[in-house]
Protein backbone atom coordinates (compact mmCIF):
# COMPACT_ATOMS: atom_id res chain seq x y z
CA UNK A 1 0.00 0.00 0.00
CA UNK A 2 2.78 2.43 1.00
CA UNK A 3 6.19 2.43 2.65
CA UNK A 4 7.65 4.24 5.64
CA UNK A 5 10.81 6.31 5.89
CA UNK A 6 12.65 4.89 8.89
CA UNK A 7 15.38 7.53 8.63
CA UNK A 8 12.88 10.33 9.04
CA UNK A 9 12.47 12.27 12.29
CA UNK A 10 8.68 11.95 11.84
CA UNK A 11 7.33 9.18 14.13
CA UNK A 12 6.11 6.06 12.34
CA UNK A 13 2.53 6.47 13.62
CA UNK A 14 2.47 10.01 12.19
CA UNK A 15 3.72 8.73 8.84
CA UNK A 16 1.00 6.03 8.71
CA UNK A 17 -1.65 8.61 9.57
CA UNK A 18 -0.41 11.01 6.88
CA UNK A 19 -0.29 8.31 4.18
CA UNK A 20 -3.80 7.07 4.95
CA UNK A 21 -5.16 10.60 5.22
CA UNK A 22 -3.81 11.37 1.75
CA UNK A 23 -5.41 8.22 0.33
CA UNK A 24 -8.76 9.09 1.90
CA UNK A 25 -8.74 12.74 0.90
CA UNK A 26 -7.64 11.81 -2.61
CA UNK A 27 -10.58 9.36 -2.88
CA UNK A 28 -8.27 6.38 -3.40
CA UNK A 29 -9.93 5.02 -0.27
CA UNK A 30 -13.59 5.94 -0.91
CA UNK A 31 -16.33 6.22 1.73
CA UNK A 32 -17.27 2.80 3.06
CA UNK A 33 -13.90 1.24 2.24
CA UNK A 34 -12.50 -1.00 4.97
CA UNK A 35 -8.98 -0.25 6.16
CA UNK A 36 -6.43 -3.01 6.30
CA UNK A 37 -6.70 -4.77 9.65
CA UNK A 38 -4.37 -3.61 12.41
CA UNK A 39 -2.53 -6.91 12.57
CA UNK A 40 -2.18 -7.18 8.80
CA UNK A 41 -0.93 -3.60 8.30
CA UNK A 42 1.54 -3.89 11.16
CA UNK A 43 2.95 -7.01 9.50
CA UNK A 44 3.16 -5.38 6.07
CA UNK A 45 4.96 -2.31 7.41
CA UNK A 46 7.08 -4.08 10.01
CA UNK A 47 5.80 -2.01 12.94
CA UNK A 48 4.09 -2.90 16.19
CA UNK A 49 0.26 -3.16 16.29
CA UNK A 50 0.24 -0.31 18.81
CA UNK A 51 1.80 1.99 16.21
CA UNK A 52 -1.02 1.22 13.76
CA UNK A 53 -3.63 1.61 16.52
CA UNK A 54 -2.27 5.10 17.28
CA UNK A 55 -2.56 6.11 13.62
CA UNK A 56 -6.08 4.68 13.27
CA UNK A 57 -7.21 6.39 16.47
CA UNK A 58 -6.07 9.76 15.16
CA UNK A 59 -7.91 9.25 11.89
CA UNK A 60 -11.02 8.32 13.86
CA UNK A 61 -10.64 11.43 16.04
CA UNK A 62 -10.48 13.51 12.84
CA UNK A 63 -13.74 11.96 11.61
CA UNK A 64 -12.08 10.34 8.60
CA UNK A 65 -12.70 6.74 9.70
CA UNK A 66 -14.98 4.99 12.16
CA UNK A 67 -14.48 1.81 14.16
CA UNK A 68 -17.12 -0.93 13.84
CA UNK A 69 -15.81 -3.18 16.57
CA UNK A 70 -14.62 -6.56 15.41
CA UNK A 71 -15.39 -5.68 11.79
CA UNK A 72 -12.58 -3.10 11.68
CA UNK A 73 -12.20 0.52 10.60
CA UNK A 74 -14.15 2.01 7.69
CA UNK A 75 -13.77 5.29 5.76
CA UNK A 76 -16.48 7.82 6.61
CA UNK A 77 -18.46 10.01 4.24
CA UNK A 78 -16.65 13.26 3.53
CA UNK A 79 -17.67 16.00 5.95
CA UNK A 80 -19.33 19.12 4.60
CA UNK A 81 -16.81 21.92 4.08
CA UNK A 82 -16.71 24.58 6.77
CA UNK A 83 -18.86 27.55 5.74
CA UNK A 84 -16.92 30.65 4.78
CA UNK A 85 -18.71 32.67 7.49
CA UNK A 86 -17.88 30.39 10.40
CA UNK A 87 -16.90 33.24 12.75
CA UNK A 88 -19.29 34.38 15.44
CA UNK A 89 -18.81 38.07 16.19
CA UNK A 90 -18.95 38.93 19.92
CA UNK A 91 -19.92 42.54 19.24
CA UNK A 92 -20.34 45.25 16.67
CA UNK A 93 -17.34 46.61 14.81
CA UNK A 94 -15.06 48.76 17.04
CA UNK A 95 -16.77 47.65 20.25
CA UNK A 96 -14.18 46.62 22.87
CA UNK A 97 -15.15 42.93 22.79
CA UNK A 98 -14.99 42.96 18.99
CA UNK A 99 -11.50 44.47 18.99
CA UNK A 100 -10.28 41.97 21.57
CA UNK A 101 -11.72 39.13 19.50
CA UNK A 102 -9.89 40.25 16.34
CA UNK A 103 -6.54 40.10 18.13
CA UNK A 104 -7.20 36.51 19.16
CA UNK A 105 -8.97 35.25 16.03
CA UNK A 106 -6.00 36.43 13.93
CA UNK A 107 -7.86 36.17 10.65
CA UNK A 108 -5.84 35.59 7.52
CA UNK A 109 -4.45 38.70 5.86
CA UNK A 110 -5.55 41.17 8.55
CA UNK A 111 -2.75 43.39 9.84
CA UNK A 112 -3.41 43.93 13.56
CA UNK A 113 -2.06 47.48 13.72
CA UNK A 114 -3.96 48.25 16.95
CA UNK A 115 -3.68 44.85 18.60
CA UNK A 116 -2.91 44.62 22.30
CA UNK A 117 -0.58 41.64 21.86
CA UNK A 118 2.85 40.75 20.55
CA UNK A 119 3.12 38.68 17.36
CA UNK A 120 3.45 34.95 17.92
CA UNK A 121 6.90 34.95 16.32
CA UNK A 122 8.22 37.09 19.19
CA UNK A 123 7.11 34.55 21.79
CA UNK A 124 7.58 31.26 19.95
CA UNK A 125 10.89 30.40 21.67
CA UNK A 126 9.95 31.61 25.16
CA UNK A 127 8.80 28.18 26.34
CA UNK A 128 10.48 25.33 24.42
CA UNK A 129 9.20 21.77 24.67
CA UNK A 130 12.00 20.83 27.07
CA UNK A 131 10.58 23.30 29.60
CA UNK A 132 7.22 21.52 29.48
CA UNK A 133 8.93 18.19 30.11
CA UNK A 134 10.90 19.53 33.07
CA UNK A 135 7.81 21.26 34.45
CA UNK A 136 5.82 18.02 34.51
CA UNK A 137 8.76 16.25 36.12
CA UNK A 138 8.44 18.65 39.07
CA UNK A 139 5.24 16.88 40.16
CA UNK A 140 5.00 13.18 41.00
CA UNK A 141 1.36 13.30 39.89
CA UNK A 142 2.19 14.64 36.42
CA UNK A 143 -0.94 15.66 34.51
CA UNK A 144 -3.05 14.49 37.46
CA UNK A 145 -1.53 17.16 39.72
CA UNK A 146 -3.84 19.49 41.59
CA UNK A 147 -3.07 23.12 42.27
CA UNK A 148 -3.77 24.84 45.62
CA UNK A 149 -6.33 27.63 45.08
CA UNK A 150 -3.86 30.30 46.21
CA UNK A 151 -1.27 28.90 43.79
CA UNK A 152 1.76 26.64 44.12
CA UNK A 153 3.81 27.87 47.12
CA UNK A 154 7.10 27.62 45.19
CA UNK A 155 5.68 29.67 42.32
CA UNK A 156 4.25 32.30 44.65
CA UNK A 157 7.66 32.71 46.26
CA UNK A 158 9.27 33.12 42.82
CA UNK A 159 6.71 35.80 41.95
CA UNK A 160 7.34 37.47 45.30
CA UNK A 161 11.04 37.55 44.44
CA UNK A 162 10.22 39.45 41.23
CA UNK A 163 8.09 41.88 43.22
CA UNK A 164 10.80 42.48 45.82
CA UNK A 165 13.20 43.31 42.97
CA UNK A 166 10.75 46.10 42.06
CA UNK A 167 10.77 47.38 45.63
CA UNK A 168 7.38 45.88 46.49
CA UNK A 169 7.39 44.15 49.91
CA UNK A 170 5.92 40.72 49.16
CA UNK A 171 6.28 37.11 50.17
CA UNK A 172 4.46 33.93 49.12
CA UNK A 173 1.67 34.66 51.62
CA UNK A 174 0.88 37.95 49.90
CA UNK A 175 0.53 36.48 46.38
CA UNK A 176 -2.50 34.89 44.69
CA UNK A 177 -2.31 33.39 41.20
CA UNK A 178 -5.00 34.14 38.60
CA UNK A 179 -5.90 33.19 35.04
CA UNK A 180 -4.53 36.57 33.90
CA UNK A 181 -5.13 40.29 34.33
CA UNK A 182 -8.81 40.21 33.39
CA UNK A 183 -9.45 37.52 36.00
CA UNK A 184 -7.62 39.65 38.58
CA UNK A 185 -9.88 42.63 37.81
CA UNK A 186 -12.94 40.44 38.24
CA UNK A 187 -11.76 39.08 41.60
CA UNK A 188 -10.92 42.55 42.91
CA UNK A 189 -14.34 43.88 41.95
CA UNK A 190 -16.23 40.89 43.35
CA UNK A 191 -14.42 41.10 46.69
CA UNK A 192 -14.67 44.88 47.07
CA UNK A 193 -17.82 46.22 45.42
CA UNK A 194 -21.59 45.97 45.49
CA UNK A 195 -23.96 47.00 42.66
CA UNK A 196 -24.33 50.77 42.68
CA UNK A 197 -20.87 51.44 44.12
CA UNK A 198 -18.75 54.06 42.37
CA UNK A 199 -15.49 53.04 40.70
CA UNK A 200 -12.91 55.53 39.45
CA UNK A 201 -11.21 54.66 36.15
CA UNK A 202 -8.65 56.41 33.98
CA UNK A 203 -9.90 58.20 30.87
CA UNK A 204 -8.64 56.93 28.45
CA UNK A 205 -8.09 53.51 29.92
CA UNK A 206 -8.41 49.75 29.55
CA UNK A 207 -11.45 49.36 27.31
CA UNK A 208 -12.57 45.83 28.24
CA UNK A 209 -12.85 46.80 31.90
CA UNK A 210 -15.50 49.46 31.30
CA UNK A 211 -18.12 47.09 29.92
CA UNK A 212 -17.42 44.53 32.63
CA UNK A 213 -17.92 47.12 35.37
CA UNK A 214 -21.19 48.34 33.87
CA UNK A 215 -22.40 44.78 33.42
CA UNK A 216 -21.92 44.19 37.14
CA UNK A 217 -23.93 47.28 38.02
CA UNK A 218 -21.09 49.51 39.23
CA UNK A 219 -21.04 53.26 38.59
CA UNK A 220 -18.08 54.26 36.44
CA UNK A 221 -16.55 57.66 37.17
CA UNK A 222 -13.93 58.67 34.57
CA UNK A 223 -10.84 60.57 35.71
CA UNK A 224 -8.63 62.18 33.08
CA UNK A 225 -5.21 60.62 32.42
CA UNK A 226 -2.25 62.87 31.63
CA UNK A 227 1.22 62.01 30.27
CA UNK A 228 2.68 62.21 33.80
CA UNK A 229 -0.15 60.39 35.60
CA UNK A 230 -3.75 60.74 36.66
CA UNK A 231 -5.24 64.27 36.79
CA UNK A 232 -4.93 64.95 40.52
CA UNK A 233 -7.47 67.75 40.63
CA UNK A 234 -10.05 65.62 38.85
CA UNK A 235 -9.21 62.69 41.14
CA UNK A 236 -9.79 64.68 44.31
CA UNK A 237 -13.03 66.18 42.96
CA UNK A 238 -14.33 62.73 41.99
CA UNK A 239 -13.52 61.34 45.44
CA UNK A 240 -15.42 64.15 47.14
CA UNK A 241 -18.45 64.00 44.86
CA UNK A 242 -18.91 60.26 44.28
CA UNK A 243 -17.37 58.64 47.40
CA UNK A 244 -15.90 55.74 45.42
CA UNK A 245 -14.72 52.48 46.96
CA UNK A 246 -12.20 51.56 44.28
CA UNK A 247 -9.76 53.31 41.92
CA UNK A 248 -8.10 51.52 39.00
CA UNK A 249 -4.74 53.01 37.97
CA UNK A 250 -2.03 51.99 35.51
CA UNK A 251 1.09 53.67 36.83
CA UNK A 252 3.53 52.11 34.33
CA UNK A 253 3.11 51.96 30.52
CA UNK A 254 -0.53 52.95 30.54
CA UNK A 255 -2.84 51.24 28.04
CA UNK A 256 -3.64 52.69 25.47
CA UNK A 257 -1.17 55.58 25.59
CA UNK A 258 2.10 54.05 26.78
CA UNK A 259 2.48 56.92 29.27
CA UNK A 260 4.09 56.57 32.67
CA UNK A 261 3.62 58.36 35.99
CA UNK A 262 5.94 60.60 37.95
CA UNK A 263 6.78 59.62 41.50
CA UNK A 264 5.29 62.92 42.70
CA UNK A 265 2.00 62.19 40.93
CA UNK A 266 1.79 58.69 42.40
CA UNK A 267 2.61 59.93 45.89
CA UNK A 268 -0.13 62.54 45.72
CA UNK A 269 -2.64 60.02 44.30
CA UNK A 270 -1.91 57.72 47.24
CA UNK A 271 -2.54 60.55 49.73
CA UNK A 272 -5.85 61.48 48.07
CA UNK A 273 -7.03 57.87 48.03
CA UNK A 274 -6.02 57.38 51.67
CA UNK A 275 -7.79 60.55 52.76
CA UNK A 276 -11.04 59.39 51.14
CA UNK A 277 -10.80 55.72 52.06
CA UNK A 278 -10.46 54.54 48.47
CA UNK A 279 -8.73 51.25 47.67
CA UNK A 280 -6.36 51.46 44.68
CA UNK A 281 -6.10 48.56 42.23
CA UNK A 282 -2.77 48.99 40.43
CA UNK A 283 -2.72 47.43 36.96
CA UNK A 284 0.85 46.53 35.95
CA UNK A 285 0.11 44.12 33.10
CA UNK A 286 2.39 46.03 30.71
CA UNK A 287 5.05 46.90 33.26
CA UNK A 288 7.29 44.01 32.16
CA UNK A 289 7.98 45.89 28.92
CA UNK A 290 9.41 48.98 30.61
CA UNK A 291 13.15 49.26 29.86
CA UNK A 292 14.00 51.08 33.09
CA UNK A 293 13.07 51.12 36.77
CA UNK A 294 9.77 52.98 37.08
CA UNK A 295 8.09 53.86 40.35
CA UNK A 296 4.95 51.92 41.26
CA UNK A 297 2.14 52.62 43.71
CA UNK A 298 2.66 49.26 45.45
CA UNK A 299 6.29 50.19 45.99
CA UNK A 300 5.47 53.60 47.52
CA UNK A 301 2.64 52.24 49.68
CA UNK A 302 4.17 48.94 50.75
CA UNK A 303 0.82 47.43 49.64
CA UNK A 304 -1.00 49.54 52.24
CA UNK A 305 -4.24 50.57 50.53
CA UNK A 306 -3.09 49.09 47.21
CA UNK A 307 -3.91 45.79 45.51
CA UNK A 308 -1.36 45.11 42.79
CA UNK A 309 -1.89 42.79 39.81
CA UNK A 310 0.00 41.75 36.71
CA UNK A 311 0.16 38.96 34.16
CA UNK A 312 2.58 36.78 32.18
CA UNK A 313 0.15 36.32 29.26
CA UNK A 314 1.33 39.21 27.08
CA UNK A 315 5.06 38.96 27.73
CA UNK A 316 5.55 35.20 27.92
CA UNK A 317 2.73 33.15 26.41
CA UNK A 318 -0.97 33.79 25.72
CA UNK A 319 -1.41 30.02 25.86
CA UNK A 320 -0.19 29.95 29.45
CA UNK A 321 -2.92 32.31 30.80
CA UNK A 322 -1.45 33.09 34.20
CA UNK A 323 -1.33 36.25 36.28
CA UNK A 324 -1.10 37.21 39.92
CA UNK A 325 -2.34 39.57 42.62
CA UNK A 326 -0.24 40.94 45.49
CA UNK A 327 -1.94 42.34 48.58
CA UNK A 328 -1.85 42.35 52.34
CA UNK A 329 -3.10 39.03 53.79
CA UNK A 330 -6.26 40.66 55.13
CA UNK A 331 -7.21 41.80 51.63
CA UNK A 332 -5.96 38.63 49.96
CA UNK A 333 -8.33 36.36 51.89
CA UNK A 334 -11.58 37.66 50.29
CA UNK A 335 -9.84 37.54 46.90
CA UNK A 336 -8.99 33.89 47.50
CA UNK A 337 -12.60 33.16 48.48
CA UNK A 338 -13.86 34.74 45.25
CA UNK A 339 -11.35 32.75 43.22
CA UNK A 340 -12.59 29.51 44.75
CA UNK A 341 -16.22 30.50 44.18
CA UNK A 342 -15.64 31.44 40.53
CA UNK A 343 -13.00 29.04 39.13
CA UNK A 344 -11.91 26.97 42.17
CA UNK A 345 -8.23 27.15 41.24
CA UNK A 346 -5.76 27.77 38.44
CA UNK A 347 -4.19 25.01 36.35
CA UNK A 348 -1.33 23.02 37.85
CA UNK A 349 0.25 22.59 34.41
CA UNK A 350 0.29 26.36 33.83
CA UNK A 351 1.83 26.99 37.23
CA UNK A 352 4.42 24.24 36.91
CA UNK A 353 5.52 25.58 33.52
CA UNK A 354 5.83 29.12 34.84
CA UNK A 355 7.71 27.86 37.89
CA UNK A 356 10.21 26.12 35.61
CA UNK A 357 10.65 29.27 33.47
CA UNK A 358 11.28 31.47 36.50
CA UNK A 359 13.53 28.92 38.22
CA UNK A 360 15.72 28.40 35.15
CA UNK A 361 16.37 32.12 34.67
CA UNK A 362 14.71 32.17 31.26
CA UNK A 363 12.26 34.94 32.21
CA UNK A 364 14.81 37.71 32.74
CA UNK A 365 16.69 36.93 29.54
CA UNK A 366 13.45 36.74 27.57
CA UNK A 367 12.24 40.09 28.92
CA UNK A 368 15.58 41.76 28.17
CA UNK A 369 15.32 40.60 24.54
CA UNK A 370 11.71 41.80 24.27
CA UNK A 371 12.56 45.23 25.64
CA UNK A 372 15.37 45.67 23.13
CA UNK A 373 13.19 44.56 20.23
CA UNK A 374 10.32 46.78 21.37
CA UNK A 375 12.63 49.78 21.55
CA UNK A 376 13.68 49.26 17.94
CA UNK A 377 10.09 48.62 16.83
CA UNK A 378 8.85 51.79 18.55
CA UNK A 379 11.47 53.90 16.80
CA UNK A 380 10.70 52.41 13.40
CA UNK A 381 6.92 52.63 13.81
CA UNK A 382 7.05 56.19 15.15
CA UNK A 383 9.16 57.31 12.22
CA UNK A 384 6.81 55.76 9.66
CA UNK A 385 3.66 57.06 11.37
CA UNK A 386 5.00 60.60 11.65
CA UNK A 387 5.96 60.54 7.96
CA UNK A 388 2.39 59.48 7.19
CA UNK A 389 0.98 62.45 9.12
CA UNK A 390 0.18 60.97 12.54
CA UNK A 391 0.84 63.33 15.45
CA UNK A 392 2.77 61.62 18.26
CA UNK A 393 3.06 64.49 20.71
CA UNK A 394 3.61 62.31 23.81
CA UNK A 395 5.07 58.98 22.61
CA UNK A 396 5.37 57.40 26.06
CA UNK A 397 8.19 55.72 27.96
CA UNK A 398 8.33 52.43 26.07
CA UNK A 399 6.30 49.29 25.70
CA UNK A 400 3.84 48.12 23.10
CA UNK A 401 1.70 51.18 22.34
CA UNK A 402 1.92 54.50 20.52
CA UNK A 403 -0.95 56.97 20.95
CA UNK A 404 -1.24 59.09 17.82
CA UNK A 405 -3.70 61.76 16.69
CA UNK A 406 -5.01 61.96 13.13
CA UNK A 407 -4.81 65.25 11.20
CA UNK A 408 -7.58 67.82 11.44
CA UNK A 409 -10.51 67.07 9.17
CA UNK A 410 -10.12 63.28 9.18
CA UNK A 411 -13.31 61.41 10.13
CA UNK A 412 -11.80 58.83 12.45
CA UNK A 413 -14.90 56.61 12.48
CA UNK A 414 -14.88 56.34 8.69
CA UNK A 415 -11.12 55.84 8.74
CA UNK A 416 -11.17 52.76 10.99
CA UNK A 417 -14.06 51.22 9.02
CA UNK A 418 -12.29 51.71 5.70
CA UNK A 419 -9.02 50.45 7.15
CA UNK A 420 -10.69 47.19 8.18
CA UNK A 421 -12.09 46.79 4.67
CA UNK A 422 -8.47 47.05 3.57
CA UNK A 423 -7.51 44.39 6.15
CA UNK A 424 -5.87 46.76 8.62
CA UNK A 425 -7.25 46.73 12.17
CA UNK A 426 -7.21 50.17 13.77
CA UNK A 427 -8.77 51.12 17.12
CA UNK A 428 -10.10 54.65 17.54
CA UNK A 429 -9.51 56.69 20.66
CA UNK A 430 -13.20 56.85 21.62
CA UNK A 431 -13.14 53.10 22.25
CA UNK A 432 -10.78 53.71 25.17
CA UNK A 433 -12.79 56.57 26.67
CA UNK A 434 -14.83 55.57 29.71
CA UNK A 435 -17.27 58.40 29.01
CA UNK A 436 -17.54 57.53 25.31
CA UNK A 437 -16.33 60.98 24.26
CA UNK A 438 -14.99 61.57 20.77
CA UNK A 439 -11.21 61.46 20.55
CA UNK A 440 -8.87 62.06 17.58
CA UNK A 441 -6.34 59.38 18.57
CA UNK A 442 -5.59 55.89 17.36
CA UNK A 443 -3.84 53.22 19.43
CA UNK A 444 -0.96 51.73 17.48
CA UNK A 445 0.76 48.45 18.24
CA UNK A 446 4.39 49.42 17.71
CA UNK A 447 5.40 46.00 16.37
CA UNK A 448 2.68 45.62 13.73
CA UNK A 449 2.70 49.34 12.85
CA UNK A 450 6.27 49.07 11.55
CA UNK A 451 4.70 47.44 8.51
CA UNK A 452 4.82 49.65 5.42
CA UNK A 453 1.15 48.89 4.69
CA UNK A 454 0.04 50.92 7.72
CA UNK A 455 1.95 54.10 6.87
CA UNK A 456 1.15 53.81 3.16
CA UNK A 457 -2.56 53.43 3.83
CA UNK A 458 -2.71 56.29 6.35
CA UNK A 459 -0.58 58.58 4.18
CA UNK A 460 -2.86 58.04 1.20
CA UNK A 461 -6.03 58.60 3.24
CA UNK A 462 -4.67 61.74 4.94
CA UNK A 463 -3.49 63.15 1.60
CA UNK A 464 -6.91 62.55 0.05
CA UNK A 465 -8.64 64.34 2.94
CA UNK A 466 -6.20 67.27 2.75
CA UNK A 467 -6.67 67.52 -1.01
CA UNK A 468 -10.46 67.51 -0.73
CA UNK A 469 -10.35 70.07 2.08
CA UNK A 470 -8.05 72.32 0.06
CA UNK A 471 -10.35 72.18 -2.94
CA UNK A 472 -13.35 73.07 -0.76
CA UNK A 473 -11.48 75.97 0.83
CA UNK A 474 -10.51 77.33 -2.59
CA UNK A 475 -14.14 77.07 -3.61
CA UNK A 476 -15.16 78.97 -0.50
CA UNK A 477 -17.10 76.02 0.93
CA UNK A 478 -14.90 75.65 4.04
CA UNK A 479 -13.74 78.64 6.04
Amino acid sequence: MFSLDRDSAVPLADQIEARLRALIEGARLPPGARLTSIRQLSGQLGVSPNTVVAAYDRLAAAGLVASRGKFGYFVCEAASPMPSEAWLEAGEEQEPVWLAQQSNDQRAGVLLASSGALPASWLSDAIPATVLQRALARSDAGMAARCPPQGLPELRERIATLLRAQGIPADAGRVLTTWGGTHAIDLICRSTLQPGDAVLVENPGYFLMFGRLRQAGYRIVPVARRPDGVDLGALEAACREHRPKLLFLQSVLHNPTGWGSSAANLHRALLIAHQHGVLIAEDDVHGHFHPGHPTRLAQLSGLDGVVYYSSFCKALSPALRLGYIAAEPGRLKPLLREKIYSVLTTGALNELVLLEVLSAGRWRKHIDRLQQKLGAARNAAARRLRDAGVLLDHPGEGGLFLWGAVPRGVDIDELVKDAYLNKILLARGATFMADGADDPHLRFNAVFSQHARVAEYLGQRFAAVASARGAMERAGVVA
